[in-house]
Formats: C-alpha cells, sequence, structure tokens
C-alpha cells in the first residue's frame, strides 16, 4: 500500500490557495468523445487508452498550478464509483474496491513523477451520490448513507489517498453518514453541498442551515465544506448575504453554465461559458470567504477556466 503524505497536516490554507481540476465528465465526454454511460469515468479505468486520457487531463492542470506557484488537489474519478452505479455497468463490491484503489495508485504515480516543493499534490477520494447528483429522489438516513459509502471510503483509505470529499451532495443526511465515515476512518473528510438557481439545496434548505446541521451532528467534523456543480450566481447572493457560517467554506467547484439542473440534464452541447466572466466571479465572491483554501471547476469547465481563476487571483 502506498503512503498518505498528507493525511495528518493537508497543505492547503488561506494562504496558499489550491487548484482542482475543471469537470472531468463534461471534458471526457464533450470535449475528448468518449462514452460514458451514467455519467461514470471511473469506467474509463478499464481501458489504457481512458487510464492515459484521465492522466492527460491532470498534467494540464498540473502545469497550471506549476505556473502560478501553487498546489493542487487531484481528484480520482470515482464520483460514481458506489454500488448503486457500480451494479449498473456489472461492476462486482471486488471490482468496484479494484477501480477505486487503482485511481488512487493512479495518482500516486502522477505525484511521484510530477510534484515540486510548490507544486504539493493532495490525493483526494471523490465521493458521489448514492442517488441522482440534481435529484434527491430518495433520502437515506445518516446510518444508512454511512452503511453504503463505508466500502468506498475504505478503499480510498487502504490505497492511501490523503483525504476524501464528498461532492454533489443535495440533502444533509449524506453529508453526515460520509463525514462520520471519515472520522472513523481517520481520514480528512470536506463536504461539498450543491444548490439550485435559488441558492438552495435540492431538498430546500439553505447552505446555511445545511452546514449547520452537518456541524451539530458530526461535532465539526469536515475539514471544510465546499460548494460545486451550480454556477456562481445561483449561490453568490447567500454568500454575501453574512453570517459565520461563511468561515466554514473552504473550496469553490462551479458551473460554467448559468443553466438549472434541470436544463443541464436535457442538454446536448457543452455551455463552457465564458472563462475571463467566470474568473472575475470568483474573485468578487472570495472577498466574502474569509477561509477559502481550494478553487476547481465542475460541470463545463475545463483548463482555461481555471487558468483564467488562477491569473485573476494572482494578478
Amino acid at each position: 500500500m502506498r503512503h498518505a503524505k498528507y493525511r495528518n497536516q493537508l497543505p492547503q490554507s488561506k494562504d496558499n490557495i489550491y487548484l482542482a481540476d475543471g469537470g472531468l465528465e463534461t471534458t471526457m465526454l464533450f470535449l475528448e468523445g468518449f462514452d460514458l454511460p451514467y455519467f461514470a469515468a471511473f469506467n474509463l479505468m478499464r481501458t489504457q487508452e481512458g487510464k492515459q486520457a484521465i492522466e492527460n487531463y491532470l498534467l494540464k492542470y498540473i502545469e497550471i498550478a506549476k505556473e502560478n506557484g501553487t498546489g493542487i488537489i487531484l481528484d480520482t474519478p470515482t464520483w460514481r464509483a458506489s454500488q448503486d452505479w457500480g451494479n449498473l455497468l456489472c461492476y462486482s463490491p471486488e471490482a468496484l474496491d479494484a477501480v477505486n484503489q487503482e485511481s488512487v495508485e493512479m495518482l500516486h504515480d502522477i505525484r511521484d513523477a510530477h510534484e515540486t516543493e510548490a507544486t504539493k499534490c493532495v490525493i483526494n477520494g471523490a465521493i458521489g451520490p448514492r442517488g441522482d447528483g440534481y435529484n434527491p429522489s430518495f433520502i437515506m438516513s445518516a446510518q444508512q448513507a454511512s452503511d453504503y459509502h463505508r466500502a468506498q471510503v475504505t478503499s480510498f483509505v487502504k490505497a492511501g489517498a490523503d483525504m476524501i470529499t464528498a461532492v454533489t451532495m443535495n440533502y444533509v443526511n449524506e453529508a453526515i453518514g460520509i463525514t462520520r465515515l471519515g472520522a472513523e476512518a481517520g481520514i480528512p473528510t470536506a463536504i461539498s453541498f450543491t444548490v439550485e438557481t435559488d441558492g438552495r439545496l435540492p431538498t430546500g434548505e439553505t447552505l446555511e442551515e445545511a452546514i449547520r446541521k452537518t456541524e451539530i451532528a458530526t461535532e465539526n467534523s469536515p475539514v471544510y465544506y465546499m460548494i460545486n456543480c451550480a454556477h456562481t450566481t445561483h449561490f453568490e447572493n447567500a454568500v454575501k448575504s453574512g453570517g459565520s457560517w461563511r468561515d466554514r467554506i473552504g473550496g469553490l467547484r462551479a458551473n460554467a453554465s448559468a443553466l438549472s439542473h434541470a436544463e443541464l440534464d436535457e442538454a446536448e452541447e457543452l455551455d463552457d461559458g465564458n472563462p475571463s466572466e467566470f474568473a472575475a466571479q470568483h474573485v468578487e465572491l472570495a472577498r466574502h470567504l474569509p477561509n477559502l483554501v481550494m478553487v476547481g471547476g465542475c460541470c463545463g469547465t475545463d483548463h482555461r477556466h481555471i487558468a483564467a481563476i488562477h491569473q485573476h487571483f494572482h494578478s
């Protein structure tokens, strides 16, 4: 097993904002021409061509980090690599364990080859929702969420991930369940909520309510919270409205498109927005987020958006 280099002390901080990649799935689907059944990028790990495409994709972002003299958080391509989604693609529990561990091992190889003192590479195990990222059609209890996600968290811990992030969480119980797993396993855990165009979770809760409920239920266990898979205009009013809860937001991974989740579900072409405008919006949001430690992208974003963000931050 590989060594988790930064598990005991994550290097990203408000004084050294790290970058992350953009929208892996939309890049592979729309720009690289891969077939992604169920939006499952982990299935690309089955072939050498797919694995190489993921590596080439990540290397673009590592170069941006080096150009900006900052570090990078390298995500595993495993947003869909949990059992319900694995069943749809004929993955046994053993096969899912293997692909989750292999995804971490791939990032270890990339880090070994490309990390520098200025550009530290944090290996992050990406966990997606059990159900649809946009529509919480069924809601688990926190205990059910822990039971469901335990296998994937265990795979990441065994393979030497530095941290895990629950991405596109659309209701609180699932976030609580995953946070408790991370605490139990001794691995830093970040929680990323998604919101609709009104700035609220699909369940109707505000970001403040979701964060406060998770904090209470987990004794403030997440290392930080994030917002992802929504355009900056969807949550800017919530962020600018004030409140100490914003101190716990450490990451942003916004969509390039201002379309709603329902509209994105129906979209047949990529809406990549305006990278320069996207970057300027992040600089404005950062003024209201005193503990921001990482910025990346989500659906529709690619290396152009991330490069623009970091150019704006350092200009």
